[in-house]
């Protein structure tokens, strides 16, 4: 168990946290939430190790290993995907040289029943305990599974890491840290660089992890899946939930309103209590009691109640002027990079106030496609057009990043508002969260929340009928991205929405369209129902694959006899058939587990075949569920093919 201990962390005379105190269990996960400032990000970093404490500080058990995954790291730009991935596993090879170290050791020690040869057994027990957790057994495979579930191909793995954007990259960080397993991860907004698949992947690795996970994460539904507490920052105090996010606002508002209550019920005691001292005190026959009362009032405990942040942006966009019927058009659109291949095929109409959502993998060209209709990209072929007295309002991935850092945010607004806007340029900065001196910082000394709530600002500045944006929320805070939904929610105009946010694309989207290399599909309903078809249709996929596999069981091939063999010594030979043993055993396990896990997904397929799709959470329990089959079986077919290319690679003795 890892212990807060009065944890203090100050700035000059501002205190973040102040004598804070809590515990973190071994299968804690832990969702840390606050508003944008509140201290979260710095919580992270003095569990790191990085911010050191102002006083207390954070007590582990001897030996803990803590992974922490920042926004911001320096890479090996010259390693391939792969090598810098298998780099995580340097503990993987010091154990095994350990191991080595101490089996030899204890091969040549007699004191058997000595309290230091037990101990050194015991030593050896935990280190090969520790190898088995690390997959020392399948490396390869498991490097390999890692990355591909956080959306690398076969062809990335062996590219260099100067080939990827930054976002990429992060993702190869994010591998390591999984691969490492260490007792406590440490997460800062994990899923801002990936798709809605590798998201969704992510959130099965860290429900089935063993360790502790403290992580930061805007994504409401992320929070509900992989969390089972949390612990929110609020003006230096901490309120602690052993419930994941939803329950917990739920909780904290019922929590807060007894408080409201309870307190108004005693500031009417106190005072009805007052009015009789008032009134007695003066008279002899009554000044006795009116002393009771007054010790009454003194010895009272009074009712605080907690400090809540309830500061939110305020955000309606400005009636949109009226467009045609038509707000956007495409036909047969493609893209291509020199020899890259983007996208092609690409037909779209969109009506007057519809609110499309544009989502696909990383990469499969959701930026570009809304670049090409803003007329920022130039097509590799085919053509598109803006409709009648279209006037577009976009909002770009790297907004934020892209304000002038030199100018103070009531210049960055200043200079382009216009007529009447200029003169509520401070009221509409307010609304923002920027006031007093706010307004007058540099945009360069402004966090991510903040840059990205003042480029938002910058879209109320003028009327238009047609939004493009394109991944809006990241850096805002969950209140910040409520509010922004509903404002998109009641906008009079048409919306074109990049997102990766389930719970934020959630009741907003009507239209939502995958981009792929064919060109655009259509999913009828909104992004839960884009999810489920998903799962089916990759259920069904599978299903024909593992059919068509299953075809011929899995036998080992024939051991091959070496000649050479014949020239091994005793010993050699002797260790070489230990060593076919266990691999004919593993052989055999595997071939069990895979007809045992066969057997479960035709169950499984049955149970799916005449599912309700009416109760979207059974079903999407049901298919989460075959999914971890799924991996299970796959995860086994691997385990049964490196085993039986190690025992044919061994060949025989005989």
């Amino acid at each position: 168990m890892i212990s807060v201990n009065q944890l203090t962390v100050a700035f000059g005379q501002r205190e973040l946290f102040k004598e804070v105190s809590f515990f973190v269990g071994q299968k804690d996960c832990i969702g840390l939430v606050g508003r944008n400032g509140a201290g979260k990000y710095t919580m992270l970093k003095v569990f790191a190790g990085i911010q050191p404490a102002t006083a207390g500080g954070i007590s582990t058990p001897k030996g803990t290993r803590i992974g922490y995954l920042p926004q911001e790291m320096e890479h090996a730009l010259d390693r391939t995907v792969m090598e810098e991935a298998a780099s995580a596993k340097e503990e993987l090879r010091e154990l095994e040289a350990e191991v080595e170290k101490i089996a030899a050791e204890l091969g040549e020690r007699t004191d058997f029943e000595t309290e230091s040869y037990l101990n050194r057994i015991q030593e050896l027990n935990d280190i090969n305990d520790r190898l088995s957790l690390l997959g020392g057994a399948n490396e390869a495979s498991e490097i390999e599974r890692i990355l591909k579930g956080l959306g690398f191909t076969d062809e990335d793995l062996h590219k260099t890491l100067d080939q990827f954007s930054g976002g990429w990259q992060m993702r190869v960080e994010l591998a390591k840290l999984l691969l490492q397993r260490p007792d406590m991860m440490l997460l800062d907004e994990p899923t801002n660089h990936l798709d809605i698949d590798s998201i969704e992947w992510l959130e099965q690795w860290l429900s089935n992890y063993t360790g502790a996970i403290l992580l930061i994460s805007h994504d409401r539904q992320f929070l509900d899946t992989v969390t089972n507490r949390t612990i929110e920052i609020s003006a230096g105090r901490i309120y602690d939930f052993k419930h994941p996010y939803s329950k917990y606002v739920k909780l904290r508002e019922e929590e807060r309103e007894k408080q409201i209550q309870a307190y108004k019920n005693q500031q009417k005691y106190i005072a009805d209590t007052q009015e009789l001292i008032n009134k007695f005190r003066a008279k002899k026959n009554k000044a006795a009691f009116a002393q009771t009362l007054i010790r009454k009032l003194e010895k009272l405990e009074r009712i605080e109640v907690d400090g809540f942040d309830n500061a939110a942006m305020h955000l309606k966009f400005p009636p949109s002027p009226r467009s045609g019927k038509v707000v956007v058009s495409a036909e047969g659109v493609e893209k291509y990079y020199d020899e890259k291949h983007v996208f092609s095929g690409v037909d779209l109409i969109i009506p007057r106030l519809a609110k499309v959502a544009l989502v696909g993998k990383n990469g499969a060209g959701k930026t570009t496609l809304t670049r090409i209709l803003l007329g920022l990209t130039p097509t590799s072929g085919g053509k598109f057009n803006l409709g009648h007295n279209v006037e577009v309002g976009y909002y770009a991935q790297n907004q934020a990043e892209e304000l002038d850092g030199e100018k103070t945010v009531f210049e960055t607004i200043d200079e382009e508002a216009v007529g009447d806007m200029r003169k509520n340029v401070r009221n509409l900065l307010g609304s923002f969260l920027f006031s007093g001196e706010d307004t007058e910082k540099k945009v360069k000394v402004l966090s991510g929340g903040e840059k990205a709530r003042l480029a938002l600002c910058k879209l109320l500045l003028f009327p238009h009928n047609l939004l493009i944006l394109d991944e809006p929320t990241n850096h805002l805070d969950l209140r910040s991205k409520e509010v922004l939904k509903q404002a998109l929610i009641n906008y009079d105009g048409t919306l074109i929405l990049v997102s990766h946010d389930r719970d934020f694309l959630s009741g907003l989207a009507e239209h939502i369209y995958e981009v792929r290399t064919t060109g655009l599909k259509q999913y009828i309903g909104d992004i839960r129902d884009f999810l489920l078809e998903k799962r089916a249709a990759s259920i069904a996929e599978f299903e024909a694959d593992r059919q068509q596999g299953a075809k011929a069981t899995p036998k080992p091939a024939a051991p091959k006899a070496e000649a050479s063999d014949q020239k091994l010594s005793y010993e050699e030979r002797k260790g070489r058939k230990r060593q076919r043993r266990k691999l004919q055993n593993k052989v055999s396990k595997c071939e069990r587990e895979i007809a045992d896990l066969e057997t479960r997904l035709a169950e499984m397929d049955a149970e799916i075949a005449g599912m309700d799709y009416e109760d979207q959470k059974k079903a999407q329990d049901k298919l989460h569920a075959y999914g971890e089959v799924q991996r299970e079986l796959e995860g086994q077919m691997a385990a049964w093919e490196e085993a039986s290319n190690a025992l044919e690679a061994l060949g025989d003795d005989e």
